[in-house]
Formats: C-alpha cells, sequence, structure tokens
C-alpha cells in the first residue's frame, strides 16, 4: 500500500516524463568536453556568382551545396599545429552548426531572382538534410539559423520592384525551427508585427541569444528578458544577422509615414526609427550607443557572431567611443564573399571549438576551395582567434 511519501515521489517523478516538455537547454550537465561548432553565413540563394570550379554563372545551389559536401569531410581531418585550442588534435564529432541569415535572396525583379520557396527548398536540401555531420553523442549536428536582411525584405517588402511583392517562406521557416509551434507558421500565415525569430539556447554553460536582425531597441526588450533568466556569471553570445556598427539602412524610414520607399531607401528590417538624421546613408552613432548603453548593463554578453558585411574577419568591437570589447566573428558568404567573390580560392567557414572548462571560443577559418580544379583537396587553415568567456 502506497503511503503519503511515496505518492509524492512518483508524482514527482513523472512530472518529468510528461510529453512535450523539453528544455530551453542543450547542455549535458556533466560533459567538459568540447563543443564543436561550424560558421556560415549569407547563403543567398537565388543569384549567382561570378564563377566557381571552372564555370561561370554558378548558381547558389551548386556552390552551397559544395561547402556542406567539405563541411561533412571535416570528421577525420586533424587540426593543425597553430597553437591554439586542440592544435594538433582530429576532429571527431561536429555539434552545431550555426548560419546567420540571408537564406534567401531578395525578390528583387531587376536581379531575375527566383521565389523565397523554391530558395528554401534548395537550403533545406542542401543544409538541413545535406549536413551529416555527427556530434558526440552520436547525433545529427543541430542546425541554429536567424534571419537575415533579404529574409525579412522578402517578408515585409522592398523599395525595388519585387516579384512576387512579398514571400515569407524563408521568414516563415526559420519561426518554426526556433519554436516548434503546434501549427506550422506559413508564408500565409505568418504574422510579421507578433512572429520574431528571437529565442536563446543553452549550450556547455553559455548562453547564445539567437536575435531577429540586430539588437535594436525593440530586439532589447526581449534580450533584457531573457538574459534576467541566467546568472550574470553566465557567458552570453549574440547570434545575429548584422554587424555591431549596423548600417543605417536597415533602421525603420524616419521620413514621412516612416514607409518603405524608393525615396527614403531605409529597409524598415529594424523597428527603431533611425534616430542619426534623415539619410539611408547615415551612420549608426546614437543607435549604436544605445546599444553599448545596453552591453554595459551586461557585461556577460562577450562575442558576437554576425553575417552580411560578407567578410571573413576577426575582430574586437570597441563601440563608437571606444568603451566597450566584444570579441566578434565576421562570417565569409559562399555567394556574395567581399574578397572570395572575385576569388575562388579564398571561400571558407569557420570551425570553432568551445571550451566549457576553459569558458574559451576558438575560432579558425576553413579555406575549403583553395584549389578549384580539386575538389578534394585538403581544407587549409587560418590562424585561430580566441575569445575569453569569462
Amino acid at each position: 500500500m502506497l503511503n503519503l511519501k511515496n505518492i509524492l515521489v512518483l508524482a514527482a517523478a513523472a512530472l518529468f516524463v510528461l510529453p512535450g516538455c523539453k528544455k530551453n537547454d542543450d547542455n549535458q550537465q556533466d560533459d567538459q568536453s568540447p563543443v564543436h561548432i561550424l560558421l556560415t553565413s549569407d547563403a543567398h540563394y537565388g543569384i549567382t556568382r561570378p564563377a566557381f570550379r571552372g564555370a561561370t554563372t554558378v548558381d547558389a545551389h551548386t556552390t552551397n551545396a559544395a561547402m556542406i559536401a567539405s563541411m561533412n569531410t571535416l570528421p577525420g581531418v586533424t587540426v593543425p599545429n597553430d597553437g591554439g585550442f586542440e592544435a594538433g588534435q582530429k576532429i571527431n564529432y561536429v555539434d552545431y552548426m550555426i548560419q546567420t541569415g540571408d537564406v534567401a535572396n531578395r525578390m528583387e525583379v531587376s536581379a531575375k531572382v527566383q521565389l523565397a520557396s523554391t530558395s528554401w527548398d534548395q537550403f533545406n536540401t542542401d543544409y538541413l538534410q545535406g549536413l551529416t555531420v555527427k556530434g558526440k553523442g552520436g547525433n545529427k549536428a543541430n542546425i541554429y539559423i536567424v534571419p537575415g536582411n533579404h529574409d525579412v525584405s522578402n517578408t515585409i517588402g522592398y523599395y525595388a520592384t519585387m516579384s512576387p511583392t512579398t514571400d515569407a517562406t524563408s521568414l516563415a521557416n526559420l519561426y518554426n525551427r526556433a519554436f516548434l509551434p503546434a501549427v506550422p507558421k506559413t508564408a500565409a500565415t505568418l504574422n510579421y508585427a507578433t512572429d520574431r525569430v528571437n529565442y536563446s539556447r543553452d549550450i556547455a554553460g553559455v548562453h547564445f541569444c539567437f536575435m531577429q536582425m540586430w539588437p535594436d531597441s525593440t530586439v532589447r526588450i526581449w534580450l533584457n528578458s531573457d538574459l534576467q533568466k541566467v546568472s550574470s556569471t553566465t557567458p552570453v553570445v549574440f547570434v545575429c544577422h548584422d554587424q555591431p556598427a549596423v548600417v543605417a539602412n536597415h533602421f525603420t524610414n524616419p521620413n514621412g509615414n516612416h514607409g518603405i520607399n524608393g525615396t527614403d531607401k531605409f529597409d524598415n528590417v529594424l523597428d527603431e526609427v533611425y534616430k542619426d538624421g534623415k539619410l539611408s546613408t547615415g551612420v549608426s552613432t546614437i543607435e549604436q550607443r544605445n546599444m553599448v548603453a545596453f552591453l554595459k548593463q551586461h557585461p556577460n554578453v562577450k562575442a558576437w557572431l554576425h553575417g552580411h558585411v560578407h567578410e571573413s574577419r576577426f575582430y574586437t568591437y570597441t563601440g563608437v567611443d571606444n568603451d566597450v570589447q566584444i570579441g566578434t566573428v565576421s562570417i565569409d558568404s559562399p555567394m556574395k564573399g567581399l574578397v572570395s567573390a572575385a576569388d575562388e580560392t579564398k571561400l571558407c567557414y569557420d570551425y570553432a571549438v568551445l571550451d566549457p572548462k576553459s569558458m574559451t571560443l576558438t575560432v579558425r577559418e576553413c579555406f575549403w576551395n583553395t584549389v578549384p580544379t580539386n575538389p578534394n583537396t585538403a581544407i587549409q587553415w587560418g590562424a585561430p582567434y580566441t575569445i575569453k568567456l569569462k
């Protein structure tokens, strides 16, 4: 016969097996082994690059699939003896990929770009299905994605002519992947006013904040609420499409009725109204200062991963007044690289290692197309860049 104590024990145990309950946590509590993460950005499905492996005008489907094929060869590859973390060690697993936006290119008529729905299908084939690397537990690597300005413009419209005028397919699918709603969003049912892709995940003791575009005043409302749920000593990494020194034209139009138009040329992909003037070609001094003030309130924010610039670069963001230090990783694009679009031998993605013991994030460039005539050429590694998270 069950006594009261046994009933309480059984009831408590039942709480942990309710269907549908899931933690916002990718940790294995006692696992202090390093976490391996792939970083890429700006897939830009729907456009072509000038040249790739002997062909010209090569579509994004071909180029991105080739990059994913390179990523799939990483298990078994030995990291060079470069003095960085895990130097000289063999890669045995890859736990995650982070993709920082612009899955689909903007559907401008002048560029003859394909539908965002077609672009998403190609991204699904190449990335979500095509990436086969597995994590330390034997499961397929999880992929985290944030929206880029092209994904958002396809949803809300743009000042240049698009056909169709909107297609929210990529943003709807990014929302579904982030939140797993009981009824998945579609291009027709996504409510842009409320369905924003801001979410967080805890990985090996580090809190990753994945956000829509950039931490403007609206996103900071969510961020402030989210960061209140973690200890002030827990390292935080920002993941978004835009760089810390955000461009002016991404803000909401400060002129007239604040609309998207070909005269003012603001994209309105950020909710915050631009404060530094009236021109979309201006600076973002006020906006950055307000964002830095937020960072100062949350000194456990230690790193920032972004795309948009289409440049592979490691640097420290110091703010417009040199009063903050955030380790920053800018990620190359396989289609629109600032350097790699013209020189395909410079195409790269990043391989990052998060060490829970030392609380460091070490990032290395992986140049995956150094000999275009021989796709089987080994990856060439860039020098390691390490961010101290504590």
